[in-house]
């Protein structure tokens, strides 16, 4: 794997409903996409090959956000990328704590 993000979506609404379908409605997305991914009560991690193919994803989930209602999106992004491989996986990374 040569890459992995961490995406918080924070759409642009103070109604706490509206958030969580939101939010819900980019992590279909994601979900979509076939990569392997992990929910976490602040961010969603995506990991993948393709470094270019996870910018993508990021870009689009503020598109998804937009079209599905909100005014504005702000979103917070962590990456780590390394060209020849061996990222840590999300499963190295959580699962001895579940």
């Amino acid at each position: 794997m040569q890459a992995s993000v961490a995406i918080q979506v924070l759409p642009g609404t103070t109604d706490d409903n509206e958030v969580i379908r939101i939010v819900d409605e980019v992590i279909a997305y994601i979900k979509s996409t076939g990569l392997n991914y992990y929910v976490g009560p602040f961010e969603t991690t995506i990991e993948g090959d393709s470094y270019d193919q996870l910018m993508d994803i990021v870009k689009e989930c503020q598109y998804v956000a937009i079209n599905a209602g909100c005014e504005s999106v702000s979103a917070y992004i962590k990456v780590c990328y390394k060209p020849e491989g061996g990222v840590l996986t999300i499963d190295k990374k959580v699962t001895k704590h579940h």
